[in-house]
């Protein structure tokens, strides 16, 4: 039986990721997850914040079941941080997965070139992002090392206060809006 892969998408907006998870989804096999086509769905011109990491929360434990049947996942969200996409290479390992994580990256002008001509040709894709947002957030973004892209990295331990990535997981990504 072959081993499923993970495939976890990151990068800022804007940058690729949704072309490459689409890309991914066809040629892997894969289910793709794009929070914001869910948060688009059920929220239209809103992009509450309420709702995000619990979104993003429910499609991790979809794509983790369909891990576990031994199918291919793409996880099409920026995953910023490293201690999100620690927490996903583990629960990946954790089910005998395997992960493959693919990093994006433009310049900041070819970033509001697309976003700008993604507003124009399909603002129902999109939100309005200001250029002090996508500055703020390559600011914030921890851009993987290459050892998390190749793998060659160990996940470690998860952040003081919680036992395992599992407990952060549950934390980071709440089961419902309080």
């Amino acid at each position: 039986m072959r081993r499923p892969t993970l495939f976890l998408t990151v990068g800022l907006p804007c940058t690729g990721k949704t072309t490459a998870a689409r890309r991914i989804e066809a040629e892997q096999n894969a289910l793709r997850l794009t929070k914001d086509e869910w948060v688009k769905a059920l929220y239209g011109d809103e992009n509450p914040a309420s709702a995000q990491d619990v979104i993003e929360g429910r499609l991790i434990q979809i794509g983790l079941r369909a891990l576990e049947l031994g199918s291919n996942v793409v996880i099409d969200y920026g995953l910023w941080s490293r201690d999100e996409r620690s927490a996903l290479r583990q629960a990946a390992a954790d089910r005998g997965a395997a992960v493959e994580l693919r990093y994006f990256e433009v310049t900041p002008a070819e970033q509001r070139r697309r976003l700008d001509q993604r507003q124009a040709e399909a603002p129902h894709t999109t939100w309005p992002m200001s250029d002090e947002e996508l500055a703020a957030w390559a600011a914030f973004i921890q851009i993987p090392t290459p050892g998390e892209r190749d793998g060659s990295e160990p996940v470690g331990d998860p952040p003081a206060g919680f036992a395992t990535w599992d407990a952060w997981r549950t934390h980071r990504w709440p089961p419902s809006v309080s």
